[in-house]
């Protein structure tokens, strides 16, 4: 397996410092029955955005606190307004959240007013003191992230001994007691490294596992070779698929991320117990909300700002931003006229609706048509076709900035198709172009 990366490009500052929130924004001027409806089950939090590593795919840029974070006061006035808009779960996220002095302040007033408290971590700094306070301030639990093996992730996160110290993390954790999960974003030179990780992160016991797709978002817009292309989810989803088997062997659970799918034969498999047993259309704004750490309020966190922001609580309150923003109503009112591309003509189009927005927007400048869906790769892969990506716009170097790539479809090689096929009809084995081009054969 490649244990080395491209060299990091050096154009663009690794922690750019973000600019002032955009306030004042405008709102309808009525809710709607629809926007009454809808309430998030969960808010991830961005608490701070300031950060102790360097991660090369990082989509925030983070590193440097906002020069306009929430005080104190505030953020316990939005933990107020959170539990009023009938929020289920809050998940505490940086940045790196422990870096934030207050921040058990802010957990301990998320308990205290009844909802879910769950965190994520990067976990250099999960001492056990740390991980004590974690205990303390009632985080029930926390996620730390782990994305290849020990040389591969340190390379991706920027600081040597971040692979150790994040598998020391867990141990700090679990010894304190707090319930400990993993998340792993899938970053195309460590593909083939995602299984042998899970092997390690039983070891460690941790709960569960959540996987995603490293996304061209922040740091990783000016990497594409970190980004898996459209048709490697022809290997990603069978390798997802054996996760989901291996930790269901060891009673432990597998949680795919929002941009994992859509549509293919392991939806059962890996979402079968949602209410539909499948995958749906985009939650942003219907179940999910997002908060920046100088109070801007977006429909999923993950979203770029410049286009998803849709109001700020400095100048308005939650439910009102939730229920009158545009920027958060869009998955309310999204018809199939929304969608574009090869999502447009789709047989799942009016379920699906484009899939995860995040992703499709962070590639195209636009949502309503996702590269990254596994009906697709397969109907392209029954033609002899497959579809990849090329950078057309370089990102500007600002946190939640993306560039814009268009996608191409070509012929699969002659001798790699009846490959893919095996690989597609079997769920087993890789395809030949990953071990060309990353050596990991």
């Amino acid at each position: 397996m490649s244990t080395e990366l491209p060299p990091r490009p050096r154009s663009l500052p690794l922690a750019p410092t973000a600019e002032p929130a955009r306030r004042r924004l405008p709102l309808a001027d009525e809710s709607r029955p629809i926007d009454q409806q809808h309430r998030p089950i969960i808010a991830v939090w961005e608490i701070t955005l300031r950060c102790d590593l360097a991660c090369r795919h990082c989509g925030s840029r983070a590193g440097r606190a906002r020069p306009d974070e929430l005080s104190t006061d505030e953020a316990l006035d939005l933990v107020r307004q959170l539990a009023e808009l009938k929020t289920k779960e809050v998940t505490l996220i940086g940045g790196e959240a422990y870096l934030r002095d207050d921040w058990q302040t802010i957990a301990r007033a998320v308990r205290d007013r009844g909802m879910e408290l769950t965190m994520v971590t990067g976990g250099r700094g999960m001492t056990a003191e740390r991980a004590r306070e974690v205990k303390a301030a009632g985080v029930q639990s926390i996620s730390v992230s782990v994305d290849a093996l020990e040389a591969m992730h340190d390379q991706l996160r920027g600081v040597k001994g971040s692979w150790r110290a994040a598998m020391d993390a867990i141990g700090h954790l679990r010894a304190a007691g707090v319930p400990v999960s993993a998340n792993t974003q899938i970053a195309r030179p460590a593909l083939r490294q995602i299984e042998p990780l899970l092997e390690k992160l039983i070891e460690a016991d941790v709960h569960s596992w959540q996987v995603s797709m490293t996304v061209p978002m922040g740091r990783a817009a000016d990497e594409p070779e970190l980004i898996l292309e459209p048709f490697q989810v022809l290997e990603v989803m069978p390798l997802i698929a054996r996760a989901k088997r291996r930790l269901a062997s060891v009673k432990k659970r597998l949680w795919p991320g929002n941009d994992i799918g859509y549509f293919g034969p392991y939806e059962t498999l890996l979402r079968g117990t949602m209410p539909r047993g499948h995958m749906s259309s985009c939650g942003a704004g219907r179940i999910t909300l997002g908060i920046e750490a100088d109070g801007s309020i977006k429909g999923c966190p993950s979203l770029p700002t410049k286009d998803y922001v849709g109001g700020n609580v400095r100048d308005n309150t939650l439910r009102d931003i939730w229920e009158r923003a545009s920027a958060l109503r869009f998955t309310r009112d999204r018809t199939l006229d929304d969608l574009w591309g090869y999502c447009r003509d789709c047989y799942y189009g009016d379920e699906c609706r484009g899939g995860c927005s995040w992703t499709a927007h962070v590639v195209y400048g636009r949502a309503g048509n996702n590269p990254f869906c596994h009906h697709r790769a397969l109907e392209y892969l029954r033609q002899g076709k497959r579809e990849r990506l090329r950078l057309v716009t370089p990102a500007p170097g600002l946190p939640f900035d993306h560039g814009v790539f268009e996608s191409y479809v070509e012929d699969w090689p002659a001798d790699e198709l009846a490959r893919a096929r095996e690989v597609a009809e079997t769920g087993e084995g890789w395809l030949l172009h990953t071990e060309r081009a990353h050596g990991d054969g």
